[in-house]
């Protein structure tokens, strides 16, 4: 297609499709001000990447509206926007893939469009900012005034921070449907004050919101953990998770396990506060870890560079994040893994060898995002045949009943103690879930979260 010229049919079927047009009117973001929690997240690609221009945009079938604009003053709504045809953003909802532009003039897709010598751009790159059910709402794009090959390490930063751009639009979605289930439940029994005739009713539909509403915030906690059940092939896995956060409210532990080169990566973590703000800073953490995770062999250099990341996401609001990130490679054939543990001012973890033995790690390292600097604690030891490797929350060691002491790291010591040799790994989460929860007389007032792994014993 010429540059400048419509879209064709397949294009234009795309970027009109109804249920995604519907999906980028659901987030109620168009001609909205710009906001923080957007604004924060474009400046922080601008600084890692030394790109002049972030935006976050909104496409719908006619426009392209630019929510954040780090790099231009762009005005208010009315002027925060071009025409869908005039857009580069096009190019990523029609094909629904990230596109790269490293020189404008010269790409045929750019070549002569307004926008090219208007914001004088000289190269390009946009990410797909998706909704929860996969439709591509807009784009989270890069620009610089000369041209430049975007790196990989430059479409990592990218890739984690559409993710968040994307997690922070389900949760003001999720909000929104949540806080209009509670309306509908109060409608309801307010109706049924009034109307005796139909209390009965009204009462079951008032239910049945309050239970939906419950619902979507329980959707909307699982979308900060990982979708499947973790696995590590040939290894077992078993991670347990039990919400502190009422109704709506969201708390911030997170865990997640994925390919590493060479290996798998095994993350813990605890966000600091409760609620948006905490499920926002929850999705940037696990996303970032994961990312840097794929290319980044060292482990000391993952919580670097989440710490720096968190660093300048925080800017002058006073919050931290604590983490543990484990790399497993295979070790020689029967001799189990090699493992090398970091802890950025995390509960320690724990090794429970196979004949009944329990070995607490080492604690330390410094609470995350605080400092320019991280400080991260690093230990390497080994995982043989039948032993387990066990990560918790703070939420496991804090557990009490009310003026009574915390369950604490000895808690988790004796409830790996009083295990029976050679349990399996769902055995091991439920014992330590299990008798924090029971220490603390059944309440939970905190998040917590356990994830064990296991060498089967040969």
């Amino acid at each position: 297609m010429a540059s400048g010229q419509a879209p064709a049919d397949g294009a234009c079927s795309a970027i009109a499709s109804a249920t995604r047009v519907e999906a980028v009117a659901a987030t109620g973001l168009l001609d909205t001000e710009p906001e923080e929690a957007f604004d924060r997240l474009t400046r922080l690609a601008a600084a890692l990447l030394d790109a002049p221009m972030v935006f976050v945009t909104l496409v719908d079938e006619r426009r392209s509206y630019w929510k954040s604009t780090t790099g231009l003053d762009a005005g208010p709504p009315a002027a925060r926007q071009n025409v869908v045809e005039e857009s580069f953003c096009r190019f990523v909802v029609t094909t629904g893939t990230e596109q790269v532009i490293p020189d404008t003039r010269a790409d045929d897709r750019t070549r002569g469009m307004a926008a090219v010598d208007a914001l004088d751009i000289g190269a390009w790159v946009g990410l797909p900012i998706r909704s929860q059910d996969g439709e591509v709402l807009g784009t989270f794009c890069a620009m610089d005034t000369r041209v430049r090959a975007w790196s990989e390490q430059d479409l990592d930063v990218l890739r984690t921070l559409a993710q968040a751009a994307g997690g922070e639009i389900a949760l003001r979605v999720a909000l929104r449907q949540t806080q209009l289930a509670y309306a509908e439940a109060a409608r309801h029994a307010a109706n049924a004050e009034h109307h005796a005739a139909v209390a009965e009713r009204n009462a079951q539909r008032a239910e049945r919101s309050a239970a939906e509403a419950t619902e979507l915030a329980e959707t909307l906690q699982q979308s900060l953990l990982p979708a499947d059940s973790p696995r590590i092939p040939g290894m077992e896995v078993a991670a347990r998770y039990r919400p502190g956060g009422r109704g709506a409210e969201v708390l911030g532990d997170f865990y997640d396990v994925f390919p590493v080169t060479g290996g798998w990566g095994v993350v813990i973590g605890d966000v600091c506060g409760k609620g948006a703000w905490a499920a926002r800073t929850t999705a940037l953490a696990r996303s970032t870890v994961r990312a840097v995770g794929h290319t980044e062999d060292n482990p000391e250099a993952v919580l670097t560079a989440l710490n720096e990341v968190l660093h300048v996401w925080f800017s002058e609001r006073r919050s931290f994040v604590t983490a543990t990130y484990a790399t497993l490679t295979a070790a020689d054939p029967g001799e189990g893994l090699d493992v090398v543990v970091v802890n950025g001012g995390h509960p320690p973890a724990f090794v429970l060898r196979a004949d009944g033995e329990v070995v607490r790690l080492q604690e330390g390292g410094r609470a995350l995002g605080i400092r320019p600097e991280a400080r991260v604690a690093c230990e390497e030891t080994a995982l043989l045949p039948g032993d387990s490797l066990i990560f918790y929350t703070d939420g496991i060691t804090e557990s009490r009943v009310a003026g009574g002491e915390q369950f604490g790291e000895d808690g988790v010591a004796r409830a790996l103690a009083d295990l029976p040799p050679g349990p399996g790994a769902e055995t091991v989460a439920d014992a330590i879930a299990s008798a924090a929860l029971g220490h603390a007389g059944g309440a939970v007032l905190d998040d917590t979260a356990v994830i064990v792994v296991r060498s089967p014993a040969a």
